[in-house]
């Protein structure tokens, strides 16, 4: 039997330093060619177009490379943060979310940790 030195890459997960774990996140998911759908999306036929068969496989490879991609974000986020996102319907619309969520300017973090230090005093 052959052995084998392969490594599964770990998923990286997300603690809270979201322009961390988004460089992180984007090479894992273009190591996995993933990041192309997680970027630009599936783009759905209108109701009525007729696709050829071609078109129909592409449209598949794409709406399953977009479920694993969903797949591997779900594994790299908990549950807190998970629950929040969980009515997102694609990959590209989850990292979206996220990236509006924690990616925030420097003067909505200080605002966001002054809430923070004043519930903190309350309690």
């Amino acid at each position: 039997m052959a052995e084998s030195n392969f490594v599964q890459p770990v998923i990286p997960k997300f603690d809270g330093h979201y322009d961390h774990w988004s460089m992180l996140m984007k090479n894992f998911l273009r190591s996995k060619k993933f990041w192309f759908v997680v970027e630009t999306g599936v783009a759905e036929p209108t109701e009525g177009t007729i696709l050829t068969e071609a078109q129909k496989t592409e449209l598949q490879t794409r709406r399953l490379k977009d479920l694993k991609g969903k797949n591997y974000l779900f594994q790299a986020i908990d549950r807190a943060v998970l629950e929040t996102i969980l009515c997102k319907d694609t990959s590209k619309d989850i990292w979206d979310s996220l990236k509006k969520k924690y990616q925030g300017s420097t003067r909505m973090k200080r605002a966001q940790l002054q809430t923070f230090r004043k519930d903190f005093e309350l309690l």
